[in-house]
């Protein structure tokens, strides 16, 4: 396996780090995630197509590009990848030819050959697509210890259109597949928030999908805003400070909700709020969630026996906004543990895809970072 990395700025690449002398002509897959305006014009795929002719490409707007342990703005980073004996299979539906994201999701890993499957890295429209039941249709046909993860397309802090590509200039509405196989793949995988719950566990007493209602048979936004008190006046910017920690009925594990507007005394969420499921408020701790990048590096190392090859960070755009001028340190302490010979790349999502468990369904995640690494052993 071999890996080189790319930063494309001001009009070039600027940085292209190929310390193994990939022949680009050989590369199977190239992985972007890069600001919406660069990667949705025609020129700039060509471009592509012309520097990796026989890649697959998939490419994906973002809200922040991470290259190595820097994080960037404006940029398009690229990954070129070339593997000895393990090979790809791709996929890419449009939201709009299903009657709901579950079906989406499911077909999108029925059309991959199930033989040999390890891994299905997910790219998916951050707009259009409902992410929640995304991951249940993806869960729906996943083979048995498949490890499923990726993320939401990002479009900074704007939230106005996100596009996402396989083979082709990216679009809105599209989700696309890359499913790697070979059994001489070693993965890891690990998604962490860091966040400090407080205050009593409440129950879901009424919602829709990602609307909120009710809890605990009360209003959700009066209770909300109680709790948090002075910043109250400055919703909705100020709940990307307070997301919840949600606890489904049949699953201990914890996930985030981050809340992304409020329409009508109706709390509106990144991903959906089952009636019945378990919910307290959580707030930022700088600390933790700098040390979350480190925990979740570290859980990586604990499932691999050799030098990871390759990282890939999707952290959530809320928690690139709460870190401010310190986000760049989640990603340098991944690189500290991981140490300098690891590729990393990666990007700030509207929503994170990872197990809770090891090799387990995938779930949606919101305010955490996830990381994935893929190595081929020989």
């Amino acid at each position: 396996m071999k890996v080189a990395k790319l930063l494309f700025i001001n009009g070039d690449f600027k940085s292209e780090r190929n310390e193994e002398k990939l022949d680009y002509h050989e590369v199977q897959l190239v992985i972007g995630f890069g600001t919406r305006n660069i990667i949705e014009k025609e020129d700039f795929f060509i471009l592509l197509k012309k520097k990796f002719p026989n890649a697959e490409i998939a490419l994906s707007s973002s809200s922040g590009e991470i290259f190595c342990n820097e994080v960037y703005d404006g940029t398009v980073v690229l990954t070129a990848i070339s593997f000895s004996t393990s090979f790809i299979k791709t996929s890419q539906i449009d939201i709009e030819n299903f009657s709901d994201s579950y079906d989406a999701g499911k077909k999108l890993i029925e059309n991959l050959p199930s033989e040999g499957l390890r891994w299905v890295f997910i790219l998916s429209d951050g707009n259009k697509v409902n992410g929640s039941q995304l991951v249940h249709g993806l869960n729906a046909s996943r083979p048995e210890k498949v490890l499923i993860s990726g993320g939401l397309a990002g479009d900074g802090d704007k939230f106005e259109k996100t596009v996402v590509g396989l083979n082709q200039v990216p679009q809105p509405n599209k989700i696309l597949a890359v499913g790697f196989y070979g059994e001489h793949l070693e993965l890891s995988h690990s998604s962490i928030g860091g966040w400090e719950s407080f205050g009593l566990e409440r129950i879901v007493t009424k919602s829709q999908n990602n609307l909120l209602y009710e809890i605990d048979n009360k209003n959700a936004l009066d209770l909300y805003k109680k709790y948090l008190g002075k910043y109250a006046e400055e919703l909705p910017g100020s709940a990307l400070l307070f997301p919840l920690s949600l606890k489904l009925s049949k699953d201990p594990s914890s996930v985030v909700r981050t809340i992304l507007s409020i329409k009508d005394d109706t709390m509106i969420f990144a991903g959906d709020l089952p009636e019945g499921s378990k919910v307290r408020f959580m707030k930022a701790n700088m600390d933790r969630l700098i040390d979350a990048a480190n925990d979740a590096a570290n859980e990586c190392l604990r499932m691999t026996q050799h030098n990871i090859k390759l990282g890939i960070i999707i952290s959530c755009v809320g928690r690139k906004i709460v870190l401010g001028d310190r986000v760049y340190e989640e990603a340098d302490i991944v690189r500290d543990v991981f140490k300098s010979d690891t590729v990393l790349t990666g990007f700030y999502s509207y929503g994170e895809l990872s197990p809770l468990s090891p090799f387990g369904n995938c779930a949606l995640h919101n305010q955490t970072i996830t990381i994935t690494t893929v190595n081929e052993i020989e």
